[in-house]
Formats: C-alpha cells, sequence, structure tokens
C-alpha cells in the first residue's frame, strides 16, 4: 500500500511539472485553439464590400486594421445591424470561417460564423473605424 502511494506522488509530481512548464509553442497552440479574435494572413483571406472584392493594398489595409484592433466584449443575443458588411472568408485549418464585419464610427461589431455556429463580438480599431470607404454607420 506504501509502495502504490509513493508511485502514486511522483506521478502526480510529475504531471504538475509537466502542466506548469510547457514550452511557449505548446502553450501558443493551445491558445489559439480557443481565441475569439483571429488574426488574418493576406494570402488565405478575401475581403469583399458590397459585392466587390479587395485587392492589392486596401485588402491588405483592412486585413492589418482586423489584426490590430482591440478585443472588447462577446455577445451573446443576435446583433441588430442596418450597415452594410466587410465580408471576410478565410481558413482555420480544414475549417472555412466567415466573417461579417459591421463598422461604426464608435466601434466595430463582428459576425463569425464557422462549423454551423455563429459567435458576436466587439472590437475597438480606431484604423478600421476612420478609414473612409468602409465606415458607414453612423451613431445611433
Amino acid at each position: 500500500m506504501t509502495w502504490s502511494f509513493v508511485l502514486l506522488l511522483i506521478i502526480a509530481a510529475f504531471l504538475k511539472i509537466l502542466v506548469t512548464c510547457l514550452p511557449t509553442g505548446v502553450v501558443e497552440l493551445l491558445i489559439s485553439k480557443f481565441e475569439l479574435h483571429l488574426k488574418l494572413s493576406d494570402e488565405t483571406a478575401t475581403v469583399t464590400i458590397d459585392g466587390k472584392h479587395l485587392e492589392g493594398e486596401d485588402k491588405i489595409q483592412v486585413i492589418n486594421d482586423f489584426n490590430e484592433a482591440l478585443y472588447l466584449e462577446r455577445y451573446y443575443a443576435p446583433l441588430e445591424n442596418s450597415v452594410t458588411p466587410v465580408v471576410i472568408d478565410t481558413k482555420r485549418g480544414k475549417n472555412n470561417v466567415r466573417l461579417f464585419v459591421y463598422i461604426y464610427t464608435d466601434r466595430v461589431d463582428v459576425v463569425k460564423k464557422y462549423k454551423k455556429k455563429i459567435v458576436a463580438y466587439r472590437l475597438r480599431s480606431d484604423s478600421l473605424q476612420k478609414h473612409s470607404m468602409l465606415a458607414t454607420g453612423d451613431l445611433v
């Protein structure tokens, strides 16, 4: 009985050390699985505004502004949107992800659709909100 307790104690100590001292790459991989606001790349993302595809500098600017935006909060109820969204299609692993980005003068609302799931959240991005081509909403 004593040997089984000592063996169990050694295994528990080893697991504790393993879990608390994970390498940075492993931690980043685990965190990226659960992050809500994903980072986009220009190669895999397509940006559409009002049915027109953006290319070149405009596309790169929108993607960079979206990547630098600050996450504010998540919504658990559907958003009421009255403006034309910026639609971003991308891949996350094997899954296709579609982002509907609604840009207002005081905030940026994002509706993310993937794997039959819909998640809505709010961002703060001064550069996206001030971009003349994208700012379509007014204060309500």
